[in-house]
């Protein structure tokens, strides 16, 4: 199968007619061989579908797959098979991967060890006594700044503010003591 310039351009600018053309020219091409890579895993049922999946790939996402063809490199019909063939080979990885649920996977496969924080030691005098309880009631009691704001008898953006502030001071002091 050999595609012309003209041809390319006109399927690239989305004409209709050209990619009716087109598609009747390029499912055997593609259709063969996605046959050949399904046929021996016993999947040749699937040989429509992943077609399909070619013919999407090619246009998808303004035709980049397709604008990727470079006539210096190989003929169509040599390119058309690659992709084709890439395509059935994805999609035989894809059945391959254990589609398991969370329920028969091992606990321990999905432990984490616990580990308490090593909280920050603080100079004392560097935060004033409510942007400290702000940072405790947020990062050691684990609030929100509605429910910190709850707790101090503030507005949750006064909470979001003190918080903002802490941080900038200690960003500031701990720059400074690092040389930075």
């Amino acid at each position: 199968m050999i595609l012309e310039d003209h041809e390319l351009e006109r399927l690239l600018a989305g004409d209709k007619a050209a990619w009716d053309r087109f598609v009747a020219r390029a499912a055997p091409v593609i259709f063969g061989a996605v046959r050949r890579r399904l046929e021996p895993a016993g999947r040749l049922g699937d040989a429509e579908d992943v077609a399909q999946d070619v013919f999407i790939k090619l246009c998808k996402t303004d035709y980049r797959v397709l604008r990727s063809y470079d006539p210096a490199r190989a003929r169509f019909s040599t390119w058309l098979t690659v992709i084709a063939s890439s395509t059935a080979i994805d999609h035989l990885r894809r059945l391959k991967k254990p589609a398991d649920s969370l329920d028969v996977v091992p606990e321990a496969e999905l432990s984490v060890e616990a580990k308490e924080p090593a909280w920050l030691k603080i100079p004392p005098g560097l935060l004033s006594p409510r942007q400290a309880l702000v940072l405790e009631l947020l990062y050691q009691k684990d609030l929100t700044p509605a429910e910190a704001g709850e707790v101090l008898g503030v507005d949750p953006q006064t909470v979001r503010s003190m918080h903002h502030k802490a941080l900038t001071r200690l960003r500031s002091h701990f720059s400074e003591e690092a040389g930075g």
